[in-house]
């Protein structure tokens, strides 16, 4: 039989066999890239009974048939020889080095030895592959607001779409500012008044078909902008600056390119570029002295765009420094001297003047008289509450300096005291303790029923008591400056064992007596209650 005529059979067959695409051949299209292979699978599973399986191809226009399997082995057209076969077990067709126009429709014809016949038909694209995808600008740089620029993606395949991203995230046209055009090779986004985030993502486009996807190259294009709003820091900043301190004010704004930054005092330029101004650029201007306002004009070449901040006042101070308190170097007794302190500071402007005592502030009375516009006190006629540290600050608004004083009033000894056990048993440990206010601190010595001891400390302890230790003690407290001394005595008795013991404490005693005074109180009460809650019937 002739290929006229196997062709003219097959195509017979396929028009009056049975047909159940289902059973035969997967839902299409198949996707394959040009040059590469493709392979159309059947959905048979066990091997089909058949005399022959035959394969054709259709471009919309004919019917052309491809290849034939039989018992005979493969019979291939000729326009397909050595690039085609067909698998004797399931029918699936595969087809080498694929070209454009491959691409169609693909028909199977199974013929079974009594010439049933079953088909089914698939639709196969070959697909070129994407490349030289390139992203290019309308023009080389833009200014924000003022420019439109169009990008175009161009590449190589078939079948194409585009997408567009800023980064990671999709480019959405919104059909005002940004626009999408597609075409068969290219995508135009075009984007008017451009803004400095347009553009900086970086910029990729994408092309793809069903089987392959290709980015551009990252895509840059330069958004000049600004300067925008201003600002100088620190945002605040006091009223007075310290003189020769690290303060400084620095001036900034977004801008691309950066710009350059200049300085005025009022409405005058200063020599200082840059966006930084220094105390010591003011100091060196010879500025400071009042309060006077700073300005920072930042200005973009690209843009051609220049901006002032907000005007800075402030006043420049020396700070307060060298601070020293003068006192009396004489010793000071209670009662007897007066005493002036004199507050100077070497440096700086002095605002205000404080005077403290112990941390506390000392307040005027008939005998603390300030004076020299509080950089003096007098004490007249000093007391024993005089001693202690005296604090002079002097203060203004950019520092505080202060120094301290320590005045001693020597003073006493006032009346001495022992405090100890009146009454002990023999062994029993003994502490006697004297004191006696006084500046400087007294100097102690004890008498044991009228005679020196060797005693010499505020303290006068025995380990165990004897009974030779009954008897008077007497302190004797004396201060060395004002030469005054003070005495007091105490009477120990020395028992035996267990005679402290014997009867009550006192302690106890004293319970005991609270105990009754207190249940008698109760009793009282309970009276005047029953009395009020019972009703009295009258005489009368």
């Amino acid at each position: 039989m002739d290929l006229f005529a196997l062709k003219s059979f097959l195509l017979l067959l396929l028009f009056t066999g049975r047909c159940a695409p289902q059973d035969i051949l997967p839902a299409g299209p198949v996707n394959a890239i040009l040059g590469h292979n493709v392979t159309l699978t059947t959905l048979l599973v066990d091997k089909p009974n058949y005399a022959f399986i035959s394969w054709s191809f259709s471009d919309g226009k004919e019917q052309v048939p491809i290849a034939t399997v039989g018992s005979q082995g493969l019979k291939p057209n000729a326009a397909y020889e050595g690039r085609v076969s067909i698998n004797a077990t399931n029918g699936a067709l595969s087809l080498s080095s694929l070209k454009t126009e491959d691409s169609g429709d693909y028909s199977i014809s199974i013929i079974a030895p009594d010439g049933t016949t079953d088909g089914a038909e698939i639709k196969l694209q070959v697909l070129e592959p994407v490349s030289d995808v390139l992203i290019k600008s309308s023009i080389p740089e833009a200014i924000e607001h003022n420019s439109t620029v169009v990008l175009t993606c161009s590449a190589k395949g078939s079948f194409l779409k585009f997408t567009w991203t800023n980064g990671t995230a999709p480019i959405v046209a919104d059909g005002k500012r940004l626009t999408l055009k597609d075409e068969a090779a290219s995508s135009m986004l075009t984007i008017t008044g451009v803004l400095r985030t347009d553009l900086v993502g970086p910029i990729y486009c994408k092309a793809a078909n069903p089987l392959d996807t290709k980015s551009s190259p990252a895509f840059n294009l330069t958004v000049y902008y600004g300067p925008d709003e201003v600002t100088i820091s620190p945002a605040k900043w006091p009223e007075f600056i310290r003189s020769k301190s690290d303060f400084n004010l620095t001036c900034s704004a977004r801008s691309l390119p950066a710009p350059t930054y200049s300085w005025y005092h009022k409405e005058d330029l200063m020599e200082v570029p840059g966006p930084l101004l220094t105390l010591a650029d003011i100091e060196a201007h010879k500025f400071g002295m009042e309060k006077e306002e700073y300005t920072c004009r930042v200005q973009n070449i690209k843009t051609g765009r220049t901006v002032s901040s907000a005007p800075v006042a402030f006043a420049v101070m020396e700070a307060v420094t060298g601070v020293k308190i003068t006192g009396p170097t004489e010793k000071l007794m209670a009662g007897n001297s007066t005493a002036n302190l004199t507050c100077q500071a070497a440096a700086g402007t002095v605002k205000t003047k404080k005077w403290l005592k112990d941390g506390k502030p000392l307040t005027a009375s008939s005998r603390v008289i300030f004076y020299n516009n509080m950089s003096s006190v007098f004490f007249n006629m000093l007391q024993k509450e005089d001693n202690g540290k005296y604090t002079c600050q002097f203060i203004n608004p950019v520092s505080t300096a202060e120094a301290v004083y320590a005045m001693v009033v020597n003073f006493g000894p006032e009346p001495a005291s022992v405090k100890g056990e009146v009454a002990v048993e023999v062994n029993d440990p003994v502490k006697l303790t004297c004191s006696a206010a006084s500046v400087p601190p007294s100097i102690y010595t004890w008498k044991f029923n009228g005679s020196e001891t060797p005693v010499k400390t505020a303290d006068y302890s025995i380990a165990e008591a004897m009974y030779k230790d009954t008897g008077s003690y007497t302190c004797t407290a004396y201060n060395n400056v004002t030469g005054k001394s003070t005495t007091a005595s105490h009477f120990l008795s020395v028992k035996e064992e267990g005679a402290l013991d014997e009867g009550l404490s006192d302690g106890a005693i004293a319970g005991i007596v609270i105990g009754v005074l207190a249940a008698l109180g109760a009793a009282i009460g309970l009276i005047f209650y029953c009395r009020q809650k019972v009703p009295v019937e009258s005489p009368y």
